[in-house]
């Protein structure tokens, strides 16, 4: 893998990728970012959910300059949806070197659309529908235009967007860089290229079928907030003997490794930030058994070989089911037995049954560990440590017998092994917990713009609809030995799709969501 330092791009373009906690690009990325810079056209065929956007994004924001006032890059996507979720990951992306972008799709008011092209983007993202209207409004002029990005060709010909894309091809100057980026490369794709592309390369990231190794694999459906008491009750009720917690960044990893410190668990994290001489005292602590909880990014994980793992928990899940495999293959090592937990929100049940298809594993279901269960479990951990002892005929207890015989005169029996397993467990710590959330991985749902007049896609498509989740703020939390919050606490709220997504090509539409924003989308361009 190609680290994002690595590619040469602008200090502040590395900059926004870094703030994000990202360190190594996808497979997709770190074939397509070099391609995309030297300026050469290029196929890209890559599943959603690989990074493909931060593949054509980084670039196209590296050669933009900030001094341009006219707009100089086009992407195409067939969905609103999928135009709002690229527009945002190329904000989040051109955010340090203050580029300019729009995104530009039906069911938003078109008048409101104009007056933002005034403030002269640089990046239009859109529609084709949409597009094609501004352009016979002469409200975008696409002469200036040096890159142009086909997002989900294949999706796009399905929909019958092939006479659109040609019609607005044909207004941008011949002299340009296109890349187009499909997950299929049926007949009319290849056409398509053909006709617009010049000797593009192509670059091609196919996930694999892999096989999950024989753990018992399990996931927990949780909201966001509730994940660190999640984690929490599920390492006191398994009390795992070592256990590693993957978290997506490097900025998880670090909150996460502190958090769980303040609830009282030897706990630390490692992630590629850290110089050689702080992984390798993380390491050895781990190896030792002086901590008990590792938290790694990914890439910091990648080559570990500990014997002794019992447990792995994906606090965040993994981006691809390579990640995941690889994941859970820290443990059932050497014929050993392991566990493998999941937190799942529910806005990444999709990218979870895709986990799923492509490892041919069924990942069972496993209700939240209550509050009960988790004291029960550390109870019944304590005692089996106290029964082994007892049973051991080489641990030294005779020295211990004095005192335990006075005791036993002066207190009721049962009244002194209670004690001695609350001692044992471990005082409950009441601290405060913050923990920056994540937006989840999503699964992209390709819904076509409802068509007005002329073609038609095939099938029948449902516009309506709503997404939940996403919350602004923390949470806190406080308890024992992971100290629990007894009840847990869900956002709903977010973006609640407009039932209209069509391309308003023969007049204009003003709807009542225009003045709504949209739900925060995950960020799945990089692979911690």
């Amino acid at each position: 893998m190609t680290k994002f330092a690595d590619f040469g791009l602008d200090e502040k373009v590395l900059q926004a990728v870094m703030e994000l906690g990202f360190e190594e690009s996808t497979p997709i990325q770190a074939q397509a970012i070099p391609i995309a810079m030297s300026g050469s056209d290029m196929i890209g065929q890559a599943q959603t959910g690989t990074g493909k956007t931060a593949a054509f994004g980084i670039p196209l924001i590296n050669k933009i300059e900030r001094s341009e006032d006219k707009i100089v890059a086009l992407i195409m996507a067939p969905t609103r949806e999928l135009a709002i979720q690229v527009a945002e990951e190329i904000e989040k992306l051109a955010r340090f070197k203050g580029i300019r972008s729009l995104p530009i799709y039906g069911g938003q008011d078109i008048v409101r659309q104009i007056r933002a092209l005034k403030k002269k983007p640089q990046i239009i993202i859109g529609t084709p529908g949409r597009l094609l209207d501004h352009i016979n409004r002469k409200t975008i002029k696409l002469d200036d235009v040096q890159t142009v990005v086909l997002d989900e060709a294949d999706e796009m010909l399905d929909m019958g967007f092939m006479e659109d894309i040609q019609s607005i091809l044909k207004q941008v100057p011949e002299e340009r860089q296109t890349m187009l980026f499909s997950a299929t490369m049926p007949a009319n794709i290849k056409r398509l290229a053909q006709q617009f592309l010049k000797n593009p390369e192509h670059v091609s990231v196919i996930p694999k079928h892999v096989s999950a190794p024989l753990i018992d694999q399990s996931y927990i459906e949780v909201n966001e907030r509730q994940k660190f008491d999640a984690l929490s009750r599920l390492l006191d009720m398994e009390s795992p003997e070592l256990a590693i917690v993957f978290g997506r960044t490097k900025r998880r990893v670090d909150e996460l490794a502190e958090a769980l410190q303040k609830r009282g668990y030897t706990a630390d994290g490692l992630h590629g930030d850290l110089s050689q001489n702080q992984r390798d005292s993380v390491m050895r602590k781990f190896r030792d058994g002086s901590i008990d909880v590792l938290v790694a990014t990914d890439v910091a994980a990648r080559g570990l070989d500990v014997s002794g793992v019992t447990h792995v928990v994906n606090f965040d899940l993994p981006q691809d089911p390579e990640s995941y495999v690889h994941r859970i293959g820290r443990t059932g090592r050497a014929g050993k037995e392991g566990a493998a937990y999941s937190f799942v929100t529910p806005r990444e049940m999709d990218h979870l049954h895709f986990i799923e298809r492509v490892t041919n594993q069924k990942i069972a279901r496993k209700p939240l560990p209550s509050l009960a269960e988790a004291i029960e479990g550390k109870q019944r951990i304590t005692a089996e440590r106290l029964l082994e002892l007892v049973q051991d005929d080489t641990t030294p207890l005779n020295e211990y017998k004095g005192i335990a015989i006075q005791l036993l005169e002066q207190y009721d029996s049962v009244n002194l092994l209670s004690a001695a397993i609350k001692l044992l467990t471990g005082e409950k710590k009441d601290a405060q917990v913050d923990l920056t959330p994540e937006d989840p991985i999503r699964a992209k749902r390709r819904k076509p713009d409802v068509r007005s007049g002329g073609r038609k896609p095939s099938g029948s498509y449902n516009r309506g609809g709503s997404s939940t989740g996403g919350y602004k703020g923390n949470s806190s939390s406080s308890g024992g030995r992971g100290g629990y919050s007894s009840g847990g606490s869900s956002s709903g709220g977010g973006y609640k799709g407009n039932k209209d997504a069509g391309r308003d090509r023969n007049k204009p539409r003003t709807t009542s969501s225009e003045n709504r924003r949209p739900a925060p989308k995950r960020d799945d361009s990089f692979n911690a």
